[in-house]
């Protein structure tokens, strides 16, 4: 049962603060020490003196070793843990943690009776909810009952832990700070008293003066390094009379290192030692040996020299810009006939040469080069200049390259150019001149072929196609024989592939599928063609329908004689109509091998430094529109034209493609055609409010792809060419009209019995008559570019696609009434 004790019923324990009161009404009765009033008087004075001192104390008593402290002791048990339960419990339940290291102690003071003392000594201690790492300096002291025995054991302490930690980290940073300069990259070194003597030297500084560091502390500095002493003496001496540090840079040194003579270059720096009270005691040498960069920077500067000489001898026009502002440093001969201005424009800044609006593509091009550390390189870039006083545009290959300093930081951009005016000139009539004769090609009779030297079948003119129904993608390849007789087929493969191995003229005869299904005799001419170095190219032929000529020679077998007639006549017929195009179709050759190079010039080669110029663009755009001011504005030119380029060569390669190739021969709903055009309009019928109407429209023989560009490219025009202030209305009507019912001047490409009239009406601006011859052809535009985009291609696309699907095109309108676009295709 626990017991309440009072001051008055123990005056030992009067006062003694918050311990003095948990020990009184601490229940000891549970205790091998019995309650108060059975204690022995030693207990009971040490308790009094314990309780009421202000000197960390804690007492162990008994062979049990009961606990007592006070209050200065407990915040040493922290905040949770120990406290209050240490008061009255056996020191071994309260200790686990530490028991193996403190009970050696309190054992050695009740077996001998000597105190000890601990200083700093590292004891761990369970608080504040965890093992906590502490320092403690105390005693353990005896404390005899009065029989003379050690009864007890009385500890003072106090907690150093802070102490020891901070004198640990002050040594470890002495010994951070030692390491730093034995370990510096700059040699140190620190000279004190008046004899300079060497108080520290690191080892770079040792191996600057080639000593070891040893051999350096402690004795007079000009002693062990005499060959400083004419330098640095007359440095030391002013720094100790002006009490200014001094500094040197790419300074010349000599250093005697095993006798032999080092010389090198150093960025020194001699600065005062000075104690409190400002009196200079000493001198500081900060020696940092630069000899690689000096010797590295002459030897830049030599060659720099030489770049020069080279730029200038160069055999293509070559020019250095330097600095942020695009200073013109160097240029050759070449260089300034390009600029058109004359030597004057060396040592200018690129924006006082080039201050045209149309040179600011390039100055930003440069800028870029100079700003992203990325070169730069394009083929056949034009350039609006004046050279040699003739204006015009002119093409370059140009490479621009930044230069970088010794640090890695762009100071200067190099441009070389090479002007290819001539070979771009030249390719662009070679590009003409296939187009052209494709067209002759097409416009042949008779049908035309080429092969690869493999035997695939890269090119077959439009009359195969009108002739078979093949498709382009049906007939490449080996596809073609499909459009054999099953009876021919093989055998027409067999004389094929050998003449292809043989490299030999081939020559079969053969029956060969028409459109309605039916089959016609053929004969196949081919011959095979070398490039201009000898090597195999493939084969080039001719196809000639000699069905006539075939029926007529079964129908004469009883004459042999006649049959041999007829059979040279026709070999001899045959041979002249083909010697006869031969000419025409190796001149075609050429541009049947470039067709597929136009289309990756076009999709690829054009595209991707359009694209490089919008991305480019909008990087500049996005991270530097306020430092651009108002060259914002010429960025946003130089994006608006280069998308405009972008869609004109989106548009030639439609054009191409039309022209080109004659796609599957399907029925082909134009109502799900319309649709999808208007699908693709959406946004711009949405902007524009415009009303449309499109009545029931026919199945057709055809390609639905050209269809779909046929329908968008009308109805897009019919929203662009609009009235200002007038809501769009479009009509699509259809209706069937027989041949002989054809408006004067519409020659399908097709004879048809009946024709599908489709027609697209709208109320927009219009245009004259006059211009109706016009406005199909490529390239040909009533309206300037600023007042409606467009690239003059799209109606001329039109006008291709009706006539590969067999039909025409044609269109009546008045200025300010609208047009009406009408379309005819075989019904």
């Amino acid at each position: 049962m626990e017991t309440t004790a009072t001051a008055h019923t123990y005056p030992f324990l009067a006062d003694g603060g918050e311990m003095g009161m948990l020990t009184r009404q601490y229940d000891w009765s549970k205790t091998s020490l019995g309650t108060p009033d059975h204690w022995s008087q030693s207990l009971r004075a040490t308790l009094s003196i314990i309780l009421n001192a202000r000197f960390p104390m804690f007492l162990w008593w008994g062979p049990e070793l009961i606990q007592f402290y006070n209050d200065a002791y407990r915040p040493s048990l922290g905040n949770t843990g120990k406290h209050p339960t240490a008061l009255g419990q056996r020191g071994e339940d309260c200790w686990p943690e530490i028991w193996p290291i403190v009970y050696p102690l309190i054992r050695q003071v009740l077996d001998g009776g000597e105190a000890t003392w601990s200083e700093d000594q590292f004891i761990p201690i369970y608080r504040n909810g965890q093992l906590e790492d502490a320092c403690w300096t105390f005693s353990h002291s005896p404390i005899k009952d009065e029989t003379g025995e050690v009864a007890g054991v009385l500890v003072t302490c106090f907690e150093t832990t802070q102490k020891v930690q901070s004198f640990n980290r002050l040594q470890a940073s002495e010994q951070r700070f030692q390491q730093l300069v034995q370990k510096a990259s700059v040699g140190i070194a620190v000279l004190s008293g008046p004899d300079l003597n060497v108080e520290i030297a690191n080892e770079a500084y040792a191996q600057l003066v080639g000593r070891r560091p040893d051999s350096l502390q402690g004795n007079r500095f000009f002693d062990v390094v005499p060959e400083a002493q004419t330098d640095l003496s007359l440095f030391i001496e002013h720094v100790k009379q002006t009490g200014d540090s001094l500094y040197r840079y790419d300074h010349p040194y000599v250093a005697v290192v095993e006798g032999t003579k080092k010389e090198g270059y150093a960025n020194l720096t001699v600065q005062p030692y000075k104690e409190p009270d400002g009196t200079i005691s000493g001198i500081i040498l900060l020696c940092q040996d630069v000899t690689a960069q000096v010797l590295s920077r002459q030897d830049l500067e030599a060659s720099e020299a030489k770049f020069r000489t080279l730029i200038e001898q160069a055999p293509v026009a070559t020019c250095l810009f330097v600095g942020p502002e695009m200073r013109i440093d160097l240029a050759n001969e070449s260089m300034i006939t390009f600029f058109g201005q004359g030597p004057s424009i060396v040592g200018k800044p690129i924006r006082e040469v080039l201050k045209r609006p149309v040179d600011t593509p390039a100055i930003q091009l440069l800028d870029n080069v100079f700003t992203t550390g990325k070169s730069f390189d394009a083929t056949e870039a034009p350039a609006d200049l004046v050279i040699n006083g003739i204006p015009g545009t002119y093409y370059f290959d140009i490479s621009l390259k930044p230069l970088r300093n010794a640090a890695g930081e762009v100071y200067a951009v190099l441009e070389m150019a090479v002007e290819v005016t001539q070979e771009v000139l030249a390719r662009k009539q070679r590009l003409e001149s296939e187009a052209y004769f494709r067209r002759l090609t097409d416009a042949v009779p008779a049908i035309m072929w080429e092969t690869q030297p493999d035997g695939y079948c890269t090119y077959l003119n439009k009359q195969w196609h009108e002739t078979t129904g093949q498709t382009t993608d049906e007939a490449r390849g080996v596809g073609w024989l499909d459009a054999t007789h099953p009876d021919d087929r093989a055998e027409t493969s067999r004389v094929f592939r050998e003449a292809n191995q043989k490299r030999v003229p081939f020559q079969a005869l053969y029956r060969l599928r028409q459109r309605d299904g039916q089959y016609r005799w053929a004969i196949d001419l081919g011959s095979p063609r070398f490039e201009a170095d000898g090597t195999y190219a493939g084969m080039i032929g001719t196809v000639v329908d000699v069905h006539d000529q075939r029926i007529a020679r079964q129908e004469l077998a009883e004459s042999e004689a006649r049959l041999r007639t007829l059979s040279t006549e026709l070999d001899l017929q045959v041979q002249q109509r083909t010697q006869q195009l031969q000419a025409s179709i190796q001149d075609l050759q050429r541009s049947n091998e470039n067709l597929g190079q136009f289309a990756y010039v076009a999709s690829h080669d054009l595209q991707e430094p359009l694209r490089k110029i919008q991305q480019f663009g909008d990087l500049l755009k996005e991270q530097y529109a306020e430092t651009l001011g108002e060259g914002v504005d010429y960025l946003d030119r130089m994006q608006a034209a280069a998308y405009r380029m972008s869609v004109l060569i989106r548009d030639l390669l439609a054009y191409s493609r039309i022209s080109t190739r004659q796609e599957s021969n399907q029925a082909i709903d134009l109502n799900k055609v319309v649709e999808w055009a208007l699908s693709d309009l959406e946004l711009r019928i949405a902007e524009t409010g415009a009303e449309i109407e499109v009545e029931s429209l026919p199945l057709v023989l055809g390609d639905a792809s050209q269809l779909g560009q046929l329908f968008l490219n009308l109805l897009s025009n019919a929203l662009k060419f609009r009235r200002p202030d007038t809501v769009p209305r479009i009509q699509v009507r259809f209706q069937t009209i027989v041949a002989r019912a054809l408006p004067a001047g519409i020659t399908p490409a097709r004879a048809a019995a009946a024709y599908y009239q489709i027609e697209v009406i709208d109320n927009g601006i219009g245009f004259e008559g006059k211009y109706i011859d016009r406005i199909f052809q490529v390239f040909q535009r009533l309206q300037g570019k600023g007042q409606y985009e467009g690239t003059g291609i799209g109606l001329a696309i039109c006008e291709k696609v009706a006539a590969n699907h067999g039909g025409a095109i044609t269109a009546t309108s008045r200025p300010g009434q609208g047009a009406t676009f009408s379309v005819y295709l075989p019904a």
